[in-house]
């Protein structure tokens, strides 16, 4: 089983299981009963935070055609995520991340116990190495790493805890899975590679060093000479490559931020479709004691030839329907689970209770307000916004291509035939005559025009979804209210009623029956309110993004800059 447990300010996710110890009979009962039955926790998600260096970091390009300005940063710890001053503003992400795994060692609770010691003492264990990267598992809001490892403790590390847990928690459910959703991992990989290629585009070039001898066949004429050569990097062409790939790695954090919220909506819907099949599986079974109840009272009323057969039968009718209803509720149930658990990434995970309410109350919400406001703050659109920027910086580096760098070769050797040294230096550049790099610019411009239309269609989309949001959640929200306030109690009450004058003699067996078949779907109708109600809510909450388990685009980018600096053409 399992469930969130916190301590210290800090949740933990944990595993629960009953463990039978063997007690010597010597000791007294109590201490048998104590002892010989507990829960064991065993914590299954540790916290890693991913920490490297920064060397440098360059801002985005601000208009079409301008240049980046660079900025130089002193190495220093730093989270792998960017840090942002404005939409347009980015700093680079760690080039040599570093894993640390910390969590709590000592924290045990006998059965008598109330709670664990919040006072417990706490260990730290780290690893250093790219290794543990692939088990990464979730990225924070910018500013901070978060990943969560499935790690189980040894012996030692065992938990105890007193109380059987409630039934397994949304949030429980969504811990599990950020940790086993794979397109969390695959982000971040994506992540990880724009800055492996971010690295590589701002490498200046490497020099050459060789030998070099001539007139060897005009012997005492030889000249022997050794020389040294560097390719010099001019306009500032790596900061500008940098600058493109820094916005390719604020757009895969937004969109790894983005998948965060598809895996967070995608789970709560189907946690409240289950949530809804259990509530209607015990709804109709404290029904299905009413309805058998019924049949036997009309058994009775026939032998005291107070009743009919007529009554019987259809007392008969309304239990088997709520049989049927039952197994079909617990069916729903069933595949509510199987596709809760296969979304939190672990299918075979056993079905046991949820623990959770569907909602009995909202606000209503100004819907233009709430566009304006997602908008504004969507991952989504900041991802569209990230990529804007990086076709921008694009332009410029694109604009620079066509000023030469400067090939510098120098040589020192000596020279037989005068019996002295010499010296020799060259410098040489390409003439931009033919190749002004006038496709790739106007292909860059091109890429930007795209981008900003991109935005567009985004925007337009979260509007469109939005309201299709909004049509279910004002229509579920006067539903639960009508419900609440006026259909539930009224129908209750006309149950109530009926069954008093039935016994009364004032009414037939069938407005009985009627009464309690409007009861039992008026409280089906109510759960199915509420579920839609919670469902739409989770989809405001999550930026009306889906989509927990669709393919992961990578576009991570790649080291095209690097070879068109040092191609020259």
């Amino acid at each position: 089983m399992f469930g969130l447990y916190q301590a210290d300010g800090k949740h933990r996710l944990v595993y629960l299981f009953m463990e039978e110890n063997a007690v010597p009979a010597s000791q007294p009962t109590s201490n048998r009963s104590r002892q010989s039955r507990r829960w064991r926790l065993r914590a299954v998600l540790n916290i890693i935070l991913i920490t490297g260096s920064v060397t440098s970091f360059t801002t985005g390009c601000q208009s079409v055609g301008s240049h980046v300005a660079n900025t130089t940063l002193s190495s220093g710890p730093v989270h792998l995520a960017p840090v942002y001053e404005s939409p347009s503003s980015f700093q680079s992400v760690v080039s040599a991340p570093v894993v640390t795994v910390a969590f709590d060692d000592q924290l045990d609770a006998d059965a008598g116990d109330k709670h664990p010691s919040e006072d417990a003492a706490k260990s730290k264990r780290e690893y250093d190495g790219a290794s543990s990267l692939a088990d990464i598992m979730t990225l924070n809001s910018p500013g901070q790493a978060i990943a969560y490892v499935a790690q189980p403790f040894s012996t030692s590390d065992d938990y105890y805890f007193s109380e059987q847990s409630a039934g397994l928690t949304l949030e429980a459910i969504e811990s599990i899975a950020l940790a086993n959703n794979p397109t969390v991992a695959e982000l971040f990989a994506t992540t990880q590679k724009a800055a492996g290629f971010k690295t590589q585009v701002g490498l200046r070039a490497n020099p050459s060093i060789g030998y070099q001898a001539t007139q060897l066949a005009d012997q005492g004429t030889d000249q022997h000479t050794v020389f040294i050569s560097q390719t010099i990097i001019t306009a500032d062409k790596l900061a500008l490559n940098r600058s493109v790939l820094n916005e390719a790695i604020r757009a895969q954090l937004m969109q790894l931020e983005a998948q965060k919220y598809r895996i967070g909506t995608d789970i709560r819907v189907a946690f409240y479709d289950a949530l809804a099949a259990q509530q209607r599986v015990n709804l109709i079974q404290e029904f299905q004691s009413v309805a058998d109840t019924g049949v036997d009272l009309a058994e009775q009323l026939k032998e005291a030839q107070e009743g009919s057969q007529l009554e019987v039968v259809q007392a008969k009718v309304q239990q088997n329907e709520i049989r049927l209803a039952l197994r079909q509720a617990q069916v729903q149930f069933d595949a509510a689970w199987r596709e809760l658990a296969a979304l939190a990434g672990n299918p075979n995970m056993t079905a046991e209770p949820l623990q959770g309410t569907l909602p009995s109350e909202e606000a209503e919400l100004d819907w233009p307000s709430v566009a304006s406001t997602m908008i504004a703050s969507s991952p989504e659109v900041q991802a569209a916004q990230a990529r804007i920027n990086q076709a921008r910086a694009n332009i410029c580096r694109q604009e620079v291509q066509p000023i030469p760098n400067l090939d510098v070769q120098f040589a020192a050797g000596v020279d037989n035939g005068t019996d002295n040294g010499l010296i020799n230096l060259q410098i040489g550049a390409p003439i931009p005559v033919f190749n002004k790099n006038q496709g790739n610019i106007c292909a860059a411009r091109a890429e930007y025009a795209r981008a900003s239309r991109e935005l567009d269609r985004i925007q337009n989309s979260i509007k469109a979804r939005l309201a299709a949001v909004s049509r279910d959640y004002d229509s579920s929200l006067v539903a639960v209210e009508q419900y609440t306030s006026d259909i539930l109690p009224n129908a209750k009450e006309g149950l109530r009623l009926a069954e008093l004058a039935y016994k009364a003699g004032e009414t037939s067996f069938v407005q009985v029956l009627i009464a309690r078949r409007t009861y039992f779907d008026t409280n089906l109708q109510y759960i199915v309110s509420q579920q839609q109600l919670a469902q739409a809510r989770a989809r405001v909450d999550g930026f009306v993004l889906t989509g927990a388990l669709d393919a992961v685009v990578d576009n991570s980018g790649d080291d095209s800059l690097r070879g068109l600096t040092l191609s020259q053409q």
